[in-house]
């Protein structure tokens, strides 16, 4: 990734879903202005989603989704409907494409809009349609759905631009809307960061929320200052005034707490990345279960990231050690990565959910609601570690 280039998880997500060779790759081809998608006249050539990061005016960011049809068929079929299901939770706005009366499409739509994710519904290859099917098929999607589709040739690229004008229209009232630092901190405010450069630190580079978080406080024209945990006390005593605000990273919560001039505030990133992506009111609700947990109790734990373990992972090694070491060494912890979270939770007596800098807070959501819908209790890295060194109640997050 490019220092120009805006995460994937930031952007907004979306989706395009039909049945097979309803012309969804060529559409993406269309509004990518570039050949992204295999496009062919055999149904089913898309398996695995496409996802395509580009820039729309009057937008900005987006990441289209070109997915596999939801009529597939057979073994693998199910498989790519399942994936397709998958894409759809990372959804903030769908594109449904029709090319015949619809069936299948309502119980699509039924659970898009069930999530609260809107619709535009398209009608594609009326350059090869005729007249009194188009009016047919129109009026069927509009009652279906409440919208008038959207006439579209992808293949001719007529009804493009119609197509960008409905995004725009469509934007969730919360676009952009989503902040990190919040009311935390204004312009002028002295900023500490505290960023251990671990193992799990890219060489050279510094981890994606440390960098989003740096960001968004130079834009609030914050004055930021940063150091190593080992540096800490020495970066505190050459400042003219204590920091306004301390961010550290969770796994040295309480180092840093420990030292915290008392009129600074402390959070982490993974706490901010909780407030942002997620719903902090629901973490810090959650992770009182640990205060129930028994030897026989089972944890898990849910990483965004599909990194290979390392020595001293946050996830796999320290945040365990520190359950273990509350509860005892008979507590089972299970630990899934990436997409790789299961659809039956109730086995578990808590999850534990990284900072998810590599979802979109659409797809965070939609893990919370799962779990609440099952009643299990779901929280978050930085507010484990927090409750665990005892100082949640001092920890500052966005509400």
């Amino acid at each position: 990734m490019s220092l120009q280039d805006t995460p994937r998880a930031t952007r907004l997500h979306i989706g395009i879903f039909g049945k097979r060779n309803s012309g969804k790759s060529t559409l993406l081809n269309a509004l990518t202005n570039q050949p992204i998608a295999v496009v062919s006249d055999i149904a089913g050539t898309t398996t695995d989603p496409i996802y395509k990061s580009m820039e729309i005016s009057g937008i900005g960011p987006v990441v289209f989704i070109d997915t596999a049809g939801f009529d597939d068929e057979g073994e693998l079929g199910e498989l790519r409907v399942e994936k397709t299901e998958l894409a759809s939770r990372k959804t903030d706005i769908a594109l449904m494409i029709f090319t015949e009366v619809p069936d299948i499409e309502e119980a699509w739509i039924r659970k898009l809009k069930g999530t609260a994710t809107p619709v535009i519904p398209i009608i594609n290859k009326v350059d090869l349609l005729k007249e009194d099917v188009i009016q047919k098929l129109s009026t069927e999607i509009e009652e279906l759905t409440g919208e008038k589709p959207i006439l579209v040739s992808a293949e001719q690229g007529i009804g493009i631009e119609k197509i960008r004008e409905a995004l725009i229209h469509k934007l969730p009232e919360d676009y952009k809307a989503i902040s990190l630092v919040g009311d935390l901190v204004r312009q002028g405010d002295v900023v500490l960061l505290v960023m251990p450069q671990d193992i799990q630190a890219p060489k050279g580079r510094l981890i994606l929320p440390q960098v989003q978080t740096l960001r968004e406080l130079l834009d609030k024209k914050c004055l930021v200052m940063s150091c190593t945990t080992d540096q800490y006390e020495a970066t505190l005593q050459v400042l003219n005034k204590p920091p306004t605000l301390i961010i550290t990273d969770s796994q040295v919560f309480k180092t840093v707490y420990d030292l915290k001039p008392e009129s600074s505030m402390l959070t982490s990133f993974s706490v901010l990345m909780a407030a942002s992506k997620g719903d902090i009111e629901a973490f810090i609700q959650g992770v009182k279960a640990i205060a129930d947990l028994t030897e026989n109790s089972k944890v898990l734990i849910a990483e965004a990231c599909t990194h290979k373990p390392l020595k001293e992972d946050i996830g796999r090694e320290k945040i365990p050690h520190m359950l273990r070491k509350k509860i005892g060494d008979g507590l089972q912890i299970d630990i899934v990565n990436g997409i790789d979270f299961p659809n039956k939770l109730t086995d578990y007596d808590l999850i534990i959910h990284c900072g998810a800098c590599m979802f979109n807070r659409k797809y965070v959501l939609s893990r919370i609601e799962q779990a609440q819908t099952q009643h299990v209790p779901i929280t978050n890295y930085g507010v484990v570690i927090a409750y665990i060194s005892g100082i949640l109640d001092k920890i500052s997050y966005c509400k």
